[in-house]
């Protein structure tokens, strides 16, 4: 961390935050899962298998309680371009250190980071460190258990909703995010 931040301009007086990054794909195959019923009472759980999907790259600043989301069609060195730039926009008052996954698009030569963000990478084969795998969790509990959608702009509808209330609600995304190691104050 303490070299990426070394990286940052000379006189670049911003204050530094740290973020976590990923990348959360979602469809319309769904998967039953356990549900609560009566006793006595056989839970219906719909399941299809449509081969339909979109991305939500989300990046979280647990110190602000903040998040940035972006729907995207794919998962690609272009959309990673086309997030860093959004998260960039909205955090452009601070000068990001963002925590990304070992992703074959993190490490393209065509991948574009902004002038105020520097990529660390996570160590490989350590998804427990990435806090935004908490808001998939999330997201799939209580907005994708045991639905199936009829289109995929069904599911985009529900992820738009998820991601929403979870970026208007400040101490819960803090709570699911605030790992110690994002924590580091400057």
């Amino acid at each position: 961390m303490e070299a990426a931040v070394a990286t940052r301009e000379a006189g670049d007086e911003r204050p530094v935050l740290i973020i976590a990054q990923d990348k959360g794909c979602f469809g319309r195959i769904s998967r039953a899962k356990r549900c609560w019923a009566p006793p006595g009472v056989r839970p219906h759980a719909p399941t299809q298998v449509v081969r339909e999907y979109l991305y939500a790259y989300t990046a979280v600043a647990p110190a602000l309680g903040q998040m940035v989301s972006l729907i995207l069609p794919e998962a690609s060195t272009v959309m990673m371009n086309r997030f860093l730039e959004e998260v960039s926009h909205v955090f452009s008052m601070h000068f990001i250190v963002m925590q990304v996954d070992g992703a074959g698009w993190h490490r393209a030569n065509d991948l574009v980071a902004p002038e105020n963000i520097r990529l660390i990478s996570q160590p490989a084969y350590s998804p427990e460190l990435n806090p935004v795998e908490h808001i998939w969790d999330e997201l799939r509990e209580k907005h994708f258990h045991n639905h199936c959608f009829p289109s995929l702009e069904c599911v985009t509808e529900a992820l738009c909703q998820g991601l929403t209330a979870l970026a208007d609600d400040t101490e819960r995304l803090r709570s699911l995010t605030n790992f110690p190691h994002l924590n580091v104050r400057r």
